[in-house]
């Protein structure tokens, strides 16, 4: 797998993410403005990793995709939103 190909592959899991997550109001001891500035962080490395694969600077790309999946991870992991990553096709591997 090249590097684009691994980096759209992050991407497109990272975008799954959004159009699926779920907040969680319920036992949260974070603030909820917190969480969503923190959605909003992983929303910009997102929208960084896209832009930085059209220049074709995949480095870089891969880089804040994993930053965006590493917020996205601590969010879920600190029960403050629900989701799932997409699960991957045989053929991606």
């Amino acid at each position: 797998m090249s590097l684009e190909q691994l980096v759209t592959k992050y991407i497109n899991s990272a975008k799954h993410v959004f159009e699926h997550m779920e907040m969680v109001h319920a036992s949260m001891t974070v603030d909820v403005d917190r969480v969503l500035q923190v959605v909003e962080y992983a929303r910009n490395y997102l929208n960084d990793s896209e832009h930085y694969r059209e220049k074709k600077k995949f480095e870089v790309s891969l880089t804040s995709v994993a930053y965006c999946e590493g917020l996205l991870d601590a969010l879920r992991l600190l029960g403050a939103v629900r989701f799932e990553w997409p699960k991957t096709k045989k053929s991606e591997n």
